[in-house]
């Protein structure tokens, strides 16, 4: 996008952003877990909130943040399966843009890094982690973030979900959507948590 393009509609949607209401954590799956209950943190980047540096954005590349997190014991014991969704809540947009959704994390596995996103079987949707990759705002396992440039920091929410039970095998080969998750979850969550890196874009 021409940058004089891109300037202008930050300055003309300046004020949108903050739609933090309208995040995964916010779905009816997450009626009775309004409080986080699981710590999440970045090996890479440092605990929440933590700002994510050039590589970590479209023009650098666009390295996924390591991420690893724990539970109470009680909690621990009952997850059947772990969920991680990526979200920009201040996009300029009436819902935060999906940046990536993982699902069939199993129980044991409580930290990821940027080569469990590597893909292994993309007829199944399965990456190197073991784990699914779902459907984004765009096309790819992972949307690095860029934010409209002069729009001012952006957050990324990056949402580690406790589930009961498995997620279905077949929807999650299948590269499920956001909104196909959050609908499968209902009544299986037991937990959540998030991290929070931050970045921006200035036209200089």
């Amino acid at each position: 996008m021409n940058p004089y393009v891109e300037v202008t509609l930050s300055w003309l949607l300046k004020n949108s952003r903050a739609h933090d209401a309208k995040s995964f954590y916010t779905s009816p799956a997450f009626a009775s877990h309004t409080e986080q209950t699981i710590t999440v943190t970045s090996p890479d980047c440092g605990a929440s909130p933590a700002t994510l540096g050039p590589e970590y954005i479209t023009e650098g590349g666009g390295r996924i943040p390591a991420l690893s997190w724990s539970a109470p014991l009680d909690l621990e014991s009952k997850v059947k399966e772990w969920l991680i969704v990526v979200e920009d809540p201040d996009a300029p947009l009436p819902t935060p843009i999906c940046h990536g959704v993982y699902g069939g994390i199993t129980p044991e596995k409580k930290q990821v890094n940027p080569k469990d996103f590597e893909i292994e079987d993309e007829s199944k949707s399965l990456l190197k982690g073991g784990f699914h990759w779902g459907k984004g705002r765009r096309e790819g396992v992972y949307v690095p973030p860029r934010p409209l440039m002069n729009h001012g920091t952006h957050r990324y929410f990056f949402q580690i979900v406790a589930l009961s039970e498995p997620l279905d095998k077949t929807m999650l080969e299948a590269r499920a959507t956001r909104e196909q998750v959050a609908e499968a979850i209902q009544g299986k969550v037991l937990g959540w948590g998030m991290w929070v890196g931050s970045c921006e874009r200035k036209w200089t």
